[in-house]
């Protein structure tokens, strides 16, 4: 799947990387690349929502990034 939005840096838990997509639909980065940690980055991402994950913050489907594009 293919998401455009801006990340955010979230403080739920130990903190986590979203990605808030122009839809306004939050997605949990799992294991976000180190280009992708800047808040208020806006991008393209494309990867898969993984349903085998579990986290502590719990702020909406875990995205698993396979490639992304600064915008």
């Amino acid at each position: 799947m293919k998401i455009s939005g801006t990340i955010e840096r979230k403080g739920m838990g130990p903190g986590t990387w979203a990605l808030v997509a122009d839809s306004g639909d939050t997605y949990e980065l799992k294991d976000a690349p180190e280009g992708l940690r800047q808040a208020g980055l806006k991008v393209s991402v494309e990867g898969q929502i993984r349903e085998d994950v579990m986290t502590f913050a719990m702020i909406g489907p875990v995205l698993q990034v396979s490639s992304f594009e600064a915008l």
